[in-house]
């Protein structure tokens, strides 16, 4: 079609949805969208099974301890800040990367002005494995408690040596917290393989899901402190929230629609492998990164990092107009700074941000072919 929406902004929400995912979820809506855990009726019943079923689809996905270690939330960024604000106390050293997202920095840092942590950036982007390493080790302190890192950028495709991360926290004792908002559903998780004690994951991203849900994974030796308290069905007449997962943490009513939307998504995800999305994408951005250097107005970042993310800018141009140009023409992708200042700030675009497209399995040759021309119908303007 003519106007179909060329969209690649998968890195912000995976659009379009899976068919599954909508069907599922409208049934939800129309058949059976009772409150799990509040009563013994048979809709109430449904819903806890329904969430049951999410559960250990994310265990086999990520191959966590038990489905019960897994618990909901509303979101990958308040995942991250329930790891950080739980795992951590007075006197504690964390460390994250320089190529973090602020719901890993803005929380290290709120607590850091407190004067509860302290923390250090260790470096990642254009380093070697083992330069990466000796960073780390060079800041590791008696007292680091923690370390956090994301999996993938939102900014580029470099991604972390995650198991080499994961077994050098494991050798100097430190809880290694992974954010997979822009790696899960695209790479190969294993949390027991990585030593991986924390996960922070979005819903509607690389799982199709819808939004409204994220979820955290941990191992069944760590215990967070609470982020918010309320009622959850269990234990009703005590003061206290459960010690047990996964109640402890999940604080009123769970989002269902969004839970069994998640669901949808990853079998979904399981029908088409992860080997099989990751080619596909890589394949698509290879196609963008090679067609975009032959353009001399335009710069790219990274461009040695392959996966489902590319950051671009054109000459004379500034993201924010780029982005709207393309969107006349039907062709969604995201400019600005992506909420990741450490993130710009190594990737030297702290003062410029980035044109973004992210891919995912639903996108074509065709998508880039047609990005590919509207940008090079963009020399007037430089």
């Amino acid at each position: 079609m003519k106007n179909r929406i060329c969209y690649i902004d998968n890195a912000a929400t995976s659009f379009p949805k899976p068919k599954s995912v909508i069907k599922e979820v409208e049934k939800c809506l129309s058949t059976y969208c009772g409150n799990a855990g509040r009563g013994s009726h048979r809709l109430s019943l449904q819903a806890a099974n329904k969430i049951y079923e999410c559960r250990e689809l994310i265990c086999r996905l990520i191959n966590a301890k038990a489905p019960e270690n897994i618990f909901f939330v509303p979101s990958c960024s308040y995942g991250l800040n329930l790891i950080t604000k739980g795992a951590l106390d007075l006197g504690d050293h964390v460390l994250i990367s320089d190529m973090e997202h602020n719901s890993v920095l803005r929380p290290v840092r709120k607590l850091a002005d407190e004067g509860i942590i302290t923390f250090d950036i260790f470096d990642c982007l254009l380093k070697s494995d083992e330069e990466i390493l000796t960073s780390i080790k060079s800041k590791i302190k008696p007292s680091t408690k923690l370390l956090i890192c994301n999996h993938q950028s939102n900014i580029c495709s470099f991604c972390a040596p995650i198991c080499k991360i994961g077994e050098l926290c494991k050798n100097y004792n430190v809880s290694f917290a992974l954010d997979t908002a822009q790696s899960i559903g695209h790479y190969n998780i294993d949390m027991q393989e990585m030593n991986i004690n924390y996960i922070s994951a979005p819903a509607h991203k690389g799982l199709y899901g819808i939004q409204g849900a994220g979820f955290v994974a941990i191992n069944s030796q760590n215990r967070l402190k609470t982020l918010i308290e309320g009622g959850n069905g269990i234990y009703s007449l005590e003061a206290h929230m459960p010690d047990f997962l996964p109640e402890r943490h999940e604080v009123g009513t769970l989002p269902l629609p969004a839970i069994v939307g998640l669901c949808e998504g990853i079998k979904e995800v399981n029908k088409r492998t992860l080997h099989e999305i990751t080619a596909h994408e890589r394949n698509l951005f290879r196609i963008l990164r090679d067609g975009l250097l032959n353009i001399d107005a335009v710069t790219v970042y990274a461009p040695d990092f392959e996966g489902s993310t590319l950051s671009f800018n054109i000459k004379n141009l500034s993201a924010e107009r780029v982005c709207s140009l393309l969107d006349e023409q039907n062709i969604c992708l995201r400019a600005g700074f992506h909420c990741s200042a450490l993130g710009h700030a190594s990737l030297g675009t702290k003062e410029l941000g980035t044109v973004r497209a992210s891919f995912g399995m639903f996108n074509t040759k065709n998508d880039v072919d047609k990005l590919l021309l509207a940008i090079n119908n963009f020399k007037k303007f430089v």
